[in-house]
């Protein structure tokens, strides 16, 4: 057997930390994250508890690891952020709704999604994802003093359709296909970007547009 640093790192061992996360991905899947412990983990892969904490410090930053080992959100978000803004809605909800979809790739999201209410760590990774990744890019890509509320506005009504379909499972929006998803939804998320229109008073006291 390897001997282990004073870290509790093993040499010779370059897949340990990918055989870490695929326990820890089937065990958060199977029992959820209030269940799973770093000591569980360490133990069905076989290493010592001192070695997990080594590579991911806690056990948020585990689960967080593991649901993101098989499709990162950030980097699906990251490239539909990119291009022309016409276009951005549909861009995000195709992309994320094939990302959650997927039955690999989505599962440990769906994982995640389900724990929020259950844990405050999940819940502040997914805060943290949702802010950090999408509400800050796409703020940075519009215009004006009030392109973070415009961007928060955007992300509420992603949230949304994410927790109504995958979670609530509303069966008219569980039922769609994901062109209709984009179809349906892309029209409001559009309306969130467009900046507000500017208002002046007459001097009759009436508001018009201008």
């Amino acid at each position: 057997m390897n001997k282990s640093d004073p870290r509790g790192r093993r040499s010779g061992r370059p897949d340990t930390r990918g055989q870490i996360l695929e326990v820890a991905r089937r065990l958060f899947l199977a029992d959820g994250y209030q269940l799973v412990t770093m000591r569980g983990v360490a133990a069905q892969a076989g290493v010592d508890a001192a070695l997990v904490s080594y590579y991911f410090g806690s056990k948020k930053n585990l689960f967080a690891a593991a649901v993101t080992a098989s499709a990162n959100p950030a980097d699906t978000i990251a490239r539909a952020v990119e291009g022309d803004l016409v276009g951005l809605p549909e861009r995000v909800l195709h992309d994320l709704v094939a990302l959650w979809d997927d039955p690999v790739a989505g599962a440990p999201l769906l994982a995640m999604l389900g724990s929020i209410h259950g844990d405050a760590d999940v819940a502040d990774l997914f805060r943290d994802m949702l802010e950090r990744e999408l509400l800050t890019r796409i703020a940075a890509r519009l215009r004006g003093p009030d392109a973070t509320l415009r961007a928060a506005a955007f992300c509420t009504q992603v949230a949304g359709i994410v927790v109504t379909r995958y979670v609530l499972r509303l069966r008219a929006v569980a039922a769609m296909s994901p062109d209709d998803v984009v179809r349906t939804f892309a029209p409001a998320l559009r309306a969130t970007l467009a900046p507000p229109r500017r208002h002046a008073t007459t001097s009759g006291g009436r508001l018009v547009g201008v």
